[in-house]
């Protein structure tokens, strides 16, 4: 078999494959080095977890000391990204684990529910929703809205509210990127359905939050493989995930721990 493309100075098809299967042993191998020198009281290792950008943002500078001071031998490589690549990167084996908008239904891998938060309307101060703090679900197809693509799971939830209070919705553009959708919207490119955790509280400017009750909310939650197993390291970073979640979530404006049903509204802080 050849693997080794000489003229065009590559890999062939056939390459690629035994270079990923090659680099999935030798991760293993790793993992297994990793597990044998750690100790119930000294973890230690490398692991490998995705984060959804808006998440990451208020989640990982407070999960990384949380890390450091409980687990100081455990080296995290972290990787921003969306669900939609987040989860078949994980599936592969490039991941060890994912924190990423849910529902994920893969039989493969094992899903741990960490917060919910409300999903807000953002416009700039020019835009005609920009007087209302809170505006029904059916006004929400007078105007055209930045949205996230199709297939993205934000998306998906968006659609199935406004089907269910019978709007139909009018795309200005489809953003794959909540931050760059929510950055278009302060720049007044038009509103935006984002994430709480995409406008953070401390930020100010030229847009408001709008609450559009009936909209349910995001569920984010941390996502690993059955098997094989994760390492030691990465059980670690769970662990750590979660205490600083139960910890801090609350705090964060429209971030809860527990889920509420579309249509209630959010406690006040």
């Amino acid at each position: 078999v050849t693997l080794v493309d000489r003229q065009k100075g590559g890999l062939t098809e056939e390459g690629f494959q035994v270079v990923e299967r090659a680099r999935r042993i030798q991760r293993e191998l790793e993992s297994i080095s990793d597990e044998m020198s750690s100790r119930d009281t000294d973890v230690a290792g490398t692991t490998r977890i995705g984060v959804i950008g808006t998440t990451g943002r208020w989640l990982m500078p407070q999960f990384l000391t949380e890390l450091r001071e409980a687990h100081p031998n455990v080296r995290p490589l972290i990787s921003e990204g969306g669900t939609s690549s987040l989860i078949p990167r994980l599936i592969a084996g490039h991941l060890d684990a994912a924190i990423v908008h849910l529902p994920v239904d893969d039989k493969e891998l094992s899903v741990t529910t960490l917060f919910a938060e409300d999903l807000v309307l953002l416009v700039h101060t020019n835009h005609p929703w920009s007087s209302f703090r809170t505006l029904p679900i059916n006004r929400l197809g007078e105007h055209p809205l930045l949205l996230p693509p199709r297939s993205a799971a934000l998306r998906r939830i968006i659609n199935r509210a406004a089907e269910t209070h019978g709007v139909t919705l009018t795309v200005q553009a489809e953003i794959d990127g909540v931050r760059l959708m929510a950055s278009l919207a302060f720049e007044g490119h038009g509103p935006a359905i984002v994430p709480a955790s995409a406008v953070p509280g401390w930020l100010k400017g030229d847009f408001v939050r709008v609450a559009v009750p009936e909209l349910p909310q995001r569920v984010v939650g941390w996502v690993q493989k059955h098997r094989p197993r994760p390492n030691r390291a990465t059980l670690a970073l769970r662990d750590a995930t979660v205490a600083v979640v139960e910890r801090e979530a609350e705090r964060q404006p429209g971030i809860s721990l527990s889920v509420r049903a579309a249509g209630q509204r959010a406690p006040r802080n």
